[in-house]
């Protein structure tokens, strides 16, 4: 994959992000991964040499709250942000570019998996009605086990395996967007799997 930052360029929007107010190293990874979208987040390992390396270079300073170390833009990485204000608008521009190019790659992923999981839940969906046909339950046969107990209870499964999902799901996005924005790809997978989940559950149905 392509270098989400060219040379340089990270350690200077680092600076940008300082400009605001003092931050430890969670809330500048937290707030690169908010700017790219979910999109990319970058690790403690590519974050805080850099951190260390303006410290030494006296563009940024730190102190110690509890058990954090908080980093604050210095007057001499005030000078030097300021002087690379052009550069720095490069950045965001570069920062956009990479956005739309990593959502590209994830939608390519989405789309690969999706074609698997495709053949997976009609595999599944025809391995079903194999099923239903050896118990008879299919025809005339289903039409008379709609309200027999058997079908009842199948019924009632289905909803709650339903309600079981959409619970389940609302709590996990819910919990997600608590720390960060739902991302635009996790959004477009949520509509994809469902809309391929609703036409298998309607094939089956019709089957």
């Amino acid at each position: 994959m392509a270098p989400v930052f060219a040379h340089g360029a990270l350690r200077l929007y680092l600076l940008a992000l300082l400009e605001s107010g003092p931050k430890h190293g969670y809330e500048l990874i937290k707030a690169l991964s908010e700017r790219f979208g979910g999109t990319y987040s970058p690790s403690a390992g590519t974050i805080y040499p850099r951190l260390g390396k303006l410290e030494e270079e006296g563009l940024v300073a730190t102190h110690t709250e509890g058990r954090r170390t908080n980093y604050s833009i210095t007057p001499a990485g005030l000078l030097e942000l300021n002087s690379r204000r052009d550069e720095l608008a490069g950045v965001e521009s570069d920062i956009s570019a990479s956005v739309r190019r990593l959502a590209d790659n994830l939608r390519q992923d989405i789309r690969v998996n999706m074609r698997g999981l495709r053949a997976d839940l009609a595999a599944t969906a025809e391995a079903a009605r194999a099923s239903a046909r050896t118990a008879g339950v299919t025809g005339a046969g289903a039409a008379a086990g709609r309200y027999s107990p058997d079908g009842e209870r199948r019924l009632k499964e289905a909803e709650m395996l339903v309600q079981s999902f959409r619970d389940d799901m609302r709590v996990e996005l819910r919990r997600h967007a608590g720390s960060r924005p739902v991302s635009a790809v996790t959004l477009e997978t949520v509509k994809t799997v469902l809309d391929q989940a609703r036409i298998s559950i309607r094939n089956s149905l019709e089957g």
